[in-house]
């Protein structure tokens, strides 16, 4: 797709963001424009946008924290402070992936690689040490009845179920790390769980400051 483009989120996007989020996520609520804006203000750098054309395709939001105050159970709530991103620390190593949805026309065509590609290379500019995320499980809704969500996630790593998530996250050199369960209650696709995943920056540096160093750009 030579027409794709990602760069920074502006507040002028906010509407067709928003636009995007509800028919992505039909079910769920999406975002307020102030909520958008807010995470704005908190990370810029952070907030990516896919274009094809001048249509908004893509988007991926993420925030920096420090791991070890989350390393724990949490639910996406409580780490996003629902959605404000107020848990935002300068201070962190961890680039921590809030969210990423994508135009259901457009799946296929590499608008979540190029969005993942954006995050990495934000990784190691700003010499941070990993990406972590939880993303959803959405085809665990098809196995609830039989299987436990961290046994379907395994099912998935090692190839015997594909998951129209964790399959790409995997194959974007993301790891496998467990199953938080409750982390999105209203995510029934998912039955509330989340696998939780990392990518390691191969280029941290930790004799280096970390993302204060970083430059708001188009990746």
């Amino acid at each position: 797709m030579t027409d794709l483009t990602v760069r920074n989120t502006r507040e002028t996007d906010i509407p067709a963001l928003i636009d995007l989020q509800r028919r992505v996520y039909p079910t769920i609520a999406p975002w307020t424009e102030s909520r958008v804006r807010q995470q704005l203000d908190v990370f810029p750098q952070g907030q990516f946008l896919a274009l094809y054309g001048e249509r908004v395709v893509g988007c991926a939001s993420s925030m920096v924290i420090r791991w070890d105050e989350w390393s724990t159970e949490h639910t996406w709530k409580e780490i996003t402070t629902s959605g404000t991103f107020d848990n935002h620390d300068p201070d962190g190593r961890t680039l921590y992936g809030a969210e990423v949805f994508v135009d259901p026309k457009l799946r296929g065509r590499r608008v979540g690689h190029r969005l993942y590609e954006a995050r990495r290379g934000l990784c190691r500019r700003a010499n941070l040490r990993r990406i972590i995320a939880c993303g959803r499980l959405p085809g665990y809704h098809h196995y609830a009845q039989q299987i436990s969500a961290e046994t379907y996630a395994k099912k998935v790593v090692w190839g015997d179920i594909n998951d129209p998530v964790l399959s790409f996250q995997l194959s974007e050199g993301f790891r496998y790390c467990g199953v938080i369960e409750g982390y999105l209650p209203e995510d029934a696709e998912s039955c509330s769980a989340a696998s939780l995943i990392v990518w390691i920056n191969p280029h941290f540096d930790s004799s280096r400051p970390t993302w204060a160093i970083a430059k708001v750009q188009d990746p």
